[in-house]
């Protein structure tokens, strides 16, 4: 692998629609079209109409992330995408034009995992991280734990048994009533409420990681206020159902890292953009003396910036690329 080597990254697993540039370690350009306000009248992704966005997405921002960048097509030395997880429909399109992309110019392609992607976007905006550290994943289909000790070797040591933390703040915030997507939605509010009602008062530290049972909860306090006519202070309901969520993550996180002696924890996934959740890891780490990283807000959510990176990481080491046989994968765990 080159020190220079230009990847363009393709990320197409939900309703955001990215490309990316990058060359060696230098993100040269990385542009996202997001499908947030289409799917806003109807309360959340809608898979069709994600895909045929997609469709229509998917070559201008191409050339837009190259015009971005100053260069060529020809200039690329290998072409990275999402492959899973996420919304078949939606990951066919990108593999399609990256497959298509990587044919055309006789470059390799590179297969990548979007949840370990979402881990390597710590590698951009902290160049001086390296494993073995441990990721503390807090996505919409992915929670937990896991160990990463070199560019490519991934263990996944804690899991959610059910809900994910992002599913639970999508499902909370629809009973609630805001608007899609819910996650920015309750930490807003939050901000200006207290997190003063105890919807698990018997939450023992090390249990194992579960978010149905808080969901419920927030359901039935939610639905007893409307048996007796009268309404909930939205804002204490949000910030006591963050604190609750954010708080049985990271305590699993950081008794991981007491077990482990694994003194680095960095933050990965969409739901790394909450407010709580960065300052609560911060506040933790000073606590129990761990180095704490998080991505910028730009590149929590879904972009193709963390899937060059990804894949840089798997040119690094000398992985082999896909072949063109390559199909997407709507379920795909953290190692697959």
């Amino acid at each position: 692998m080159k020190k220079d080597s230009v990847i363009l990254g393709i990320e197409t697993s939900c309703d955001e629609t990215s490309v990316a540039v990058m060359r060696g370690s230098e993100l040269l350009s990385n542009i996202i079209s997001s499908q947030i306000e289409i799917h806003r009248r109807f309360g959340g992704v809608v898979p069709e109409i994600a895909s045929r966005n997609h469709l229509k997405a998917i070559l201008p921002v191409i050339d837009e992330a190259l015009s971005a960048a100053g260069i060529a097509l020809g200039d690329v030395d290998a072409v990275a995408v999402t492959y899973g997880a996420g919304l078949v429909g939606a990951l066919l399109v990108g593999v399609s034009a990256a497959k298509a992309l990587s044919y055309a110019l006789g470059k390799p392609l590179y297969a990548v995992n979007h949840i370990e992607a979402h881990i390597a976007a710590n590698y951009i905006s902290s160049p001086k991280l390296e494993p073995p550290f441990l990721a503390v994943v807090a996505s919409g289909g992915h929670s937990g734990v896991a160990r990463v000790d070199g560019l490519n070797k991934f263990t996944m040591i804690a899991s959610t048994t059910d809900d994910a933390i992002g599913e639970a703040f999508d499902k909370v915030a629809r009973a609630l009533g805001l608007p899609y997507p819910g996650g920015p939605e309750i930490d807003k509010l939050a901000r200006s409420g207290s997190a003063e009602i105890d919807f698990i008062p018997h939450r023992k530290r090390g249990a194992q990681l579960s978010y149905s049972g808080l969901k419920t909860a927030v359901v039935n306090y939610l639905h007893n206020f409307e048996q007796r006519g009268e309404r909930p202070v939205l804002e204490n309901v949000c910030a006591s159902f963050q604190k609750t969520a954010v708080d049985m993550l990271l305590d699993i996180a950081f008794d991981a890292a007491v077990q482990t002696g694994v003194k680095k924890l960095a933050l990965a996934g969409g739901v790394a953009a909450n407010s709580y959740l960065r300052k609560k890891l911060e506040q933790d780490g000073q606590k129990y003396g761990c180095e704490t990283y998080y991505p910028p807000m730009s590149l929590c959510t879904d972009n193709a910036a963390m899937i060059c990176a990804r894949a840089r990481g798997m040119m690094a080491e000398g992985l082999p690329p896909a072949k063109l046989d390559l199909n997407a994968v709507s379920y795909l765990k953290i190692g697959d």
